[in-house]
C-alpha cells in the first residue's frame, strides 16, 4: 500500500469513528442513539481489519469507494445500516431455462458497491 492510500484509508477510518462520535438517530431516542453509534464503530472495525492485509490496489480502491458510498448513503438517509436492494427471486434471469447458477451469478453482478462486503461480515 502506498504511503498516499494508506493516509487516505486512515482518514476514511477517523471519518467514520468521528461520524459515530457525532451520530444522532432519526428518531431521537438515547437507546437507539447508542445502539446505532455501536453498530457504526463496531462495522468499522470489523470491515477495517478484514481488510488490513489487502495489497491488490485495485481491491483497495473498491474498498475505499465501498466506505465513502456508505459514509454519503448513511448520513443522506440517517441510517447506518446498509440499505438493502430488493429484487424478486428470478428476476433477473429470461424464463428460457437459465440456470441458477446464472442467476447467483447476474445477482452479485447487480449488487451495489456499498453492499459488497455486508454479506461477509453479517
Amino acid at each position: 500500500m502506498t504511503p498516499a492510500t494508506r493516509k487516505e484509508v486512515l482518514g476514511l477510518y477517523r471519518k467514520v469513528l468521528q461520524i459515530a462520535k457525532n451520530w444522532q438517530s432519526a428518531s431521537g431516542q438515547t437507546e437507539e442513539t447508542m445502539r446505532e453509534k455501536d453498530y457504526i464503530r463496531n462495522e468499522a472495525r470489523t470491515l477495517f481489519r478484514k481488510n488490513k492485509n489487502v495489497t491488490d490496489p485495485k481491491l483497495i480502491k473498491q474498498c475505499i469507494e465501498e466506505c465513502e458510498a456508505r459514509i454519503e448513503i448513511g448520513l443522506h438517509y440517517n441510517i447506518p445500516y446498509p440499505r438493502p436492494i430488493h429484487l424478486p427471486p428470478m428476476g433477473l434471469a429470461h424464463k428460457q431455462g437459465r440456470t441458477l447458477r446464472h442467476q447467483e451469478k447476474l445477482r452479485k453482478i447487480s449488487k451495489p458497491i456499498y453492499l459488497k462486503s455486508h454479506d461477509e461480515v453479517s
